[in-house]
C-alpha cells in the first residue's frame, strides 16, 4: 500500500510537470497557438492568392498570437490597403500590422 501512495504521488507530479510545460508565456507560443496562427496565415495568403490585382509572390505574411505581419513590395498604395483589408476580414485575425511598402 505505501508503494502504491508514492507511485501515485509521482505519478501525478509527472502530469502536473508536463501540463505546465504545454503553457504559453509572453514570448512562445503554445502548440494550439502555433496551429492556429498556421492557419490564419494560410486563410491571409489564401485570400491574397485569389484577389487577381495583388502580386501573391511580393506580400509576405506572418502571424504570432492572432496578429497578422503584412510586408514585401507591391506597385501602389491601393494595393497595401487592399492587402490590408483582406487580412483584417479573415477570421480569427485580432489585428494587422502592415508594414508593406510600395517599389
Amino acid at each position: 500500500m505505501k508503494y502504491f501512495k508514492n507511485y501515485s504521488v509521482t505519478i501525478i507530479l509527472l502530469a502536473m510537470l508536463f501540463t505546465l510545460g504545454c503553457t504559453t508565456t509572453a514570448t512562445q507560443e503554445s502548440t494550439g497557438e502555433y496551429v492556429d496562427d498556421s492557419v490564419i496565415t494560410t486563410r491571409v495568403k489564401s485570400a491574397i492568392f485569389n484577389e487577381p490585382t495583388l502580386s501573391s509572390a511580393e506580400i509576405n505574411v506572418e502571424t504570432y498570437k492572432g496578429v497578422v505581419q503584412l510586408s514585401g513590395f507591391v506597385s501602389s498604395q491601393s494595393d497595401i490597403n487592399k492587402a490590408a483589408t483582406l487580412a483584417r476580414s479573415t477570421a480569427g485575425v485580432q489585428s494587422v500590422k502592415n508594414d508593406m511598402r510600395t517599389k
